[in-house]
């Protein structure tokens, strides 16, 4: 199918049937072709993307808090983040967290109504004391708040994917972040496959995978429809959707932030890519988005993180919860939607 020779409207009809009748993943062709769409087309493409989320997942959003466990002083230079020790101006390496610091956060997310309490460990991977902590925490952290655990902590050997899946950990967060051919311009001190392997290994130790992405890099269109394609091949059951926040200090400060219309493509996108992922909303919403996060929620997104991110600031729970009360979208778990 060449997209040059095929209406909007068409391109449209048929990646609904393709979706909704046929009930099958989208071609990196047909991917392509709607990416073009004109930036008229978005809101359409948009309520298309609506409409597979509540056909293929429901009306339920699922709510999840993060816990920066152990925060800056990582080794590696992935070139957005400001906890990377290889930049200027990054944030320092603070010691992991307490047991009742980490457990008083999981029950301030318990208390917004979320599900899923993620924590999160700025390193390459864990060490053995690391092993131990989180598994020591996990149990805990469940039986004090009844929350499912997901554990960020880097790159995992098959020997640790399978203590943490039999520790309990609910969902394990390795992100691709990234195309395996921008991501060499992005990050230098680990390689893509490395991510990938991970990613892989967390599926056969039994874990739910969340496998995110982050835009506004400086990839191409190109690069973000290769990127649709690999994760398409990972079936991750979550896919946290971020946009770059420049964070001052990293290689990306130099960047600008998305513009809203092209968010919400993009959000659109990775749905009718994904169409039964957990999608989402994740770091950066707040500065691309604005006032017009709502949005999101009606073109494709079915999840978002409330309160703080890693390094920078949410907005207050409370907007959130009652931006979902004002769509009539329940709040709820939605673990196993594949």
């Amino acid at each position: 199918m060449n997209e040059t020779t095929v209406s909007p409207r068409h391109l449209l009809r048929l990646a609904e049937q393709a979706l909704l009748d046929e009930r099958r993943d989208l071609t990196a062709e047909e991917l392509t072709g709607l990416s073009a769409l004109p930036d008229d087309q978005v809101p359409i493409m948009a309520a298309l993307a609506h409409q597979v989320r509540l056909d293929r997942c429901g009306t339920t959003v699922e709510v999840e808090g993060i816990l920066s466990a152990k925060t800056g002083g990582c080794p590696e230079d992935c070139h957005f983040c400001s906890q990377s020790s290889q930049f200027d101006e990054t944030m320092p390496a603070t010691p992991f967290l307490d047991t009742d610091e980490v457990v008083a956060a999981a029950r301030e997310t318990a208390a917004s109504g979320a599900s899923e309490f993620c924590i999160v460990l700025a390193l390459k991977g864990p060490d053995e004391r690391t092993m131990q902590r989180l598994l020591e925490l996990v149990p805990i952290i469940e039986s004090e708040t009844g929350l499912n655990v997901a554990v960020s902590a880097g790159i995992l050997t098959a020997e640790q994917a399978e203590r943490l899946a039999a520790g309990g950990v609910h969902r394990y967060n390795h992100n691709l972040e990234t195309a395996e051919s921008f991501f060499p311009s992005i990050v230098t001190t680990h390689t893509w496959d490395e991510r990938y392997e991970t990613c892989t290994l967390v599926k056969e130790h039994g874990m739910e995978l969340c496998c995110g992405a982050l835009l506004g890099m400086g990839e191409t269109v190109a690069q973000r429809i290769e990127l649709l394609t690999q994760l398409q091949s990972l079936a991750p059951t979550e896919v946290p959707l971020n946009f770059l926040n420049p964070r001052p200090g990293t290689p990306l400060q130099i960047r600008k932030p998305i513009t809203p219309l092209e968010a919400i493509r993009w959000i659109a996108m990775f749905r009718l890519a994904l169409p039964t992922v957990i999608l989402r909303y994740a770091g950066g919403r707040e500065i691309t988005l604005g006032e017009l996060q709502a949005l999101g929620m009606t073109s494709g997104i079915n999840a978002l993180i409330v309160g703080n991110y890693l390094t920078t600031l949410g907005r207050d729970p409370q907007d959130d919860l009652q931006m979902l009360e004002d769509l009539a979208m329940p709040v709820g778990a939605l673990s196993g939607v594949l």
